[in-house]
């Protein structure tokens, strides 16, 4: 897996971030496209795996077909955000534990009682792709992330996938040896199958489905820390990552971890196609024994009895409109 370490900035410029392996392998650089709109390119790098000549033709031609159109980061939005932010800096969360962000993202940090995702959402035609919003909660990682796709909006949607893959990629990095941590599709996350969280993805109201939409937003909550005062069990299909042997993942190190996790996705979609994320997403679900899955161009799931010709669709559209995971009573995560 490739760890993503602090990023430097270039006399030209352009943002880069360092890509490093315990084997040193090769770097290079590439681009992410922006918008179909826009005529700059922002360089990024990403460690060259070690494949076969049919692999990396492979790749090549799934790269034409489905690679990465959605942009992690707006420097001219970018700049004037942070201006109009300025002044409300005061307004931060009291949590003031330093978070570290790779150089695409701009970080807006909000008060606790806040809703990540809905702030995201408001800001995003301003502020621009790359812009993460993080309310400061002891209990809950709470986080959302603005993207950019080049993409008609209903392929774009196959954004969220990726957010998926980065946020378990995330909770792994921390998980204790064979902890299971696996998506009931398409948003929640369960841990040894306890619940703790999952992600969203909000669009433009008046976007429509065959042109891209001027953002897309990923955002998640993980429950951290179990808050109520019951004994435990009377929840049993809900936990928390302090309940899972977590050790000391805190809201800030999952928050950075996903962000580092989310470019590697994003590098690795640009390099080799969607089908790579596909597969990784697929591979997370929870099992259903004689049933094969795959993702269909628009992300639907589509499902298959093994043995047999019956086949099943749902609907990704419909599935976002309202989290699986999420309680509005409550906040956060269902208990």
């Amino acid at each position: 897996m490739i760890e993503l370490s602090t990023a430097e900035l270039p006399e030209s410029g352009d943002f880069a971030f360092a890509a490093s392996t315990p084997d040193r392998a090769r770097v290079e650089a590439h681009r992410v496209l922006a918008r179909a709109d826009q005529d700059r390119f922002w360089r990024f790098g990403h460690a060259q795996p070690l494949t076969s000549p049919r692999g990396r033709e492979r790749s090549r031609a799934d790269s034409r077909q489905s690679f990465c159109s959605i942009k992690l980061f707006s420097r001219e939005r970018k700049r004037k955000l942070e201006v109009r932010l300025t002044p409300t800096a005061p307004l931060r969360s009291a949590v003031s534990e330093p978070i570290d962000l790779p150089p695409p993202f701009t970080l807006v940090r909000l008060r606790e009682g806040r809703d990540a995702f809905a702030h995201a959402t408001d800001i995003a035609t301003a502020s621009g792709a790359g812009t993460l919003t993080y309310v400061g909660r002891f209990d809950l990682a709470e986080f959302a992330v603005v993207l950019e796709p080049s993409e008609p909006l209903r392929t774009a949607r196959r954004a969220f996938y990726a957010g998926m893959v980065a946020l378990t990629d995330a909770l792994r990095a921390f998980a204790p040896p064979k902890k299971e941590v696996a998506i009931d599709w398409p948003d929640a996350i369960r841990v040894d199958g306890g619940l703790v969280g999952g992600g969203r993805l909000g669009w433009p109201r008046s976007a429509k489905e065959g042109e891209p939409p001027r953002w897309l937003v990923f955002g998640a909550m993980i429950r951290t820390v179990a808050m109520n005062d019951t004994e435990a069990g009377v929840y049993p299909l809900a936990s928390a990552l302090d309940q899972e042997g977590f050790g000391e993942a805190s809201a800030v190190q999952v928050t950075e971890s996903f962000a580092r996790h989310l470019m590697r996705v994003l590098d690795c979609w640009q390099a080799e196609g969607f089908d790579g994320i596909a597969r990784e997403f697929l591979s997370r679900l929870s099992p259903e024994p004689g049933i094969s899955r795959s993702l269909a161009d628009n992300g639907d799931l589509v499902t298959r009895r093994i043995g047999t010709k019956t086949i099943g669709r749902q609907d990704l559209r419909k599935s976002l409109l309202s989290p699986s995971w999420f309680d509005p009573d409550l906040g956060g995560p269902r208990r």
